[in-house]
């Protein structure tokens, strides 16, 4: 079978599958209980020989054909993910040292490259591009023993936070779908690899991260996420919006399992969870704003159950926050994605042009984005006028970006701080349609997850409920200071034994 057979769907494996969690996956293996599985796990039970990669590769790949209504992935590569499966249980001896990721099938956002497998960006002009190799950081969690069963879905170029992308599809509708409810968004840009984890077709991924593209699809499919300090890990083979912004992400079904990518990615030793009594969070109202009941029930729920625990809660000031990130976000992001596209686009060796590439962006919002910015180079002014974005951009860089990391240094050190807490986004996923897309919408599921992201420090996501009223999932992000990742994968991993994981989505 090619690499989007499943396209064409199988009545037969749907038949088989039923609505249930276990998923035989072969006659001499258990049944796969893939709801509760953990990437930690997985390679465990590979390790020890209770579950073939074969018969857990399979389990994933049926249960991505199962939901294909979710939209979550571009190509999947069903094909070449038994066949590496197939190798890793060939190689795999009983007794000798286990690779970190050995045998767990894992996916792959689609603007992160792998080689043989197109990598379109989310976006028609690149749908051919097939590079030759992989990515850096693809390459890290293959030679860590991950099967990359295939590449998800996501907003197209990376460009938004709905994944309501009109470019691709494997379902009646538009958008990649919540885990937890279709008719909602996945979040994004890194949608599908949210959508993947949060319904438990697989335990981890990698995404990338801009202004909230691994954190926003997490919180809203009950996932968790980094987004490590800018630099923490390789770029090369990745389509980028802005090298001072941006950055790939694990996601995976556990802050555990975060911390286990983290370490096959940047190296390290083991993290082990930190003790709470030790623990100083800051909590910054200006980051409160805007919730809706189910995120602010949960989001005090949660502080209430943290300071049970012996963690220390202080009100803590960030009076320019909001200011001083105007000044940045935008002037970064958009001024660079010109610049940057442009040398990605000679990388790939496929002749495309930025204005070709441009013409054929199938999504309003972010042909939008292009025509009217991108490419003119130009930034939204007074009065719905355009104005130049070289000179906003030049002052984001010596002035207002340095004042925005002074800012988040000064507070962290002021108050003894390890993190600030908040809700990831201000609201549970809202109805996947063009309007989801909207620039308020956009606005709004960034206002939290942006300002860490243009000081280029690390910032954590770790599911903490599902909505009283919605149903649907909740996150809660701890932004630590430049550098302190491994101390935030400790605090997160503590923490999440306290929340617990959520319960898996209805089938």
């Amino acid at each position: 079978m090619g690499h989007n057979a499943f396209l064409l769907g199988s009545a037969i494996a749907n038949l088989i599958l039923l609505a249930t969690p276990f998923i035989a996956t072969a006659a001499a293996q258990p049944a796969v209980n893939l709801d509760q599985l953990t990437a930690t796990q997985a390679a465990a039970d590979i390790c020890a020989g209770k579950i073939t990669s074969k018969a857990l590769t399979a389990a994933a790949l049926a249960r991505a054909k199962e939901l294909n209504k979710l939209n979550a992935f571009i190509t999947l590569d069903e094909t070449g993910a038994m066949k590496a499966a197939e190798a890793f249980d060939a190689s795999h001896k009983p007794g000798v040292a286990c690779k970190p990721l050995g045998g767990v099938p894992i996916v792959i956002k689609d603007n992160i490259e792998v080689a043989g497998l197109p990598s379109s960006a989310g976006t028609p002009a690149l749908k051919s591009y097939v590079p030759a190799k992989d990515a850096a950081v693809a390459a890290k969690l293959r030679e860590a023993g991950a099967i990359i069963i295939g590449k998800t879905n996501m907003h197209e170029l990376a460009f938004g936070i709905s994944g309501y992308n009109t470019a691709f599809k494997t379902a009646a509708e538009f958008g990649v779908r919540n885990a937890y409810d279709p008719a909602k968004i996945a979040g994004g840009s890194s949608s599908g690899t949210g959508a993947a984890v949060g319904a438990r077709i697989v335990t981890a991924g990698l995404g990338t991260d801009t202004g909230g593209s691994v954190r926003i699809p997490c919180a809203l499919n009950g996932c968790a996420a980094l987004r490590p300090t800018v630099g923490r890990y390789p770029q090369g083979g990745i389509a980028p919006i802005s090298h001072t912004r941006d950055t790939a992400g694990p996601m995976a079904a556990t802050v555990a399992d975060v911390a286990l990518l983290d370490r096959v990615l940047a190296g390290g030793e083991a993290i082990t969870p930190a003790s709470l009594k030790e623990v100083r969070i800051g909590v910054v109202k200006p980051l409160l704003a805007n919730l809706d009941a189910d995120t602010e029930t949960a989001f005090r729920a949660a502080l209430d159950q943290l300071k049970a625990q012996g963690v220390t809660l202080v009100d803590v000031e960030m009076d320019k926050l909001a200011e001083l990130n105007g000044q940045v976000g935008f002037p970064v992001a958009l001024y660079e994605a010109y610049d940057d596209m442009v040398a990605y686009l000679k990388h790939t060796g496929t002749g495309i042009t930025i204005e070709a590439l441009a013409k054929e962006i199938a999504s309003p919002d972010v042909k939008g984005t292009y025509d009217g910015l991108v490419i003119p180079r130009k930034l939204p002014g007074p009065d719905n006028t355009v104005v130049d974005a070289k000179p906003i951009y030049d002052a984001a860089i010596a002035t207002a970006r340095p004042a925005l990391q002074a800012l988040y240094r000064d507070t962290f050190a002021k108050n003894r701080l390890d993190a600030i807490a908040f809700p990831t986004v201000p609201k549970v996923a809202i109805d996947s349609n063009p309007d989801a897309s909207s620039l308020a919408n956009f606005g709004l599921f960034i206002q939290n997850t942006d300002p860490g992201s243009n000081a280029g420090i690390p910032g954590i996501q770790l599911p903490i409920a599902l909505g009283a009223s919605s149903k649907l999932p909740i996150g809660l992000e701890l932004d630590g200071p430049e550098g302190s990742d491994t101390r935030l994968l400790a605090i997160g991993m503590a923490m999440e034994k306290v929340f617990g994981r959520l319960p898996p989505p209805g089938r």
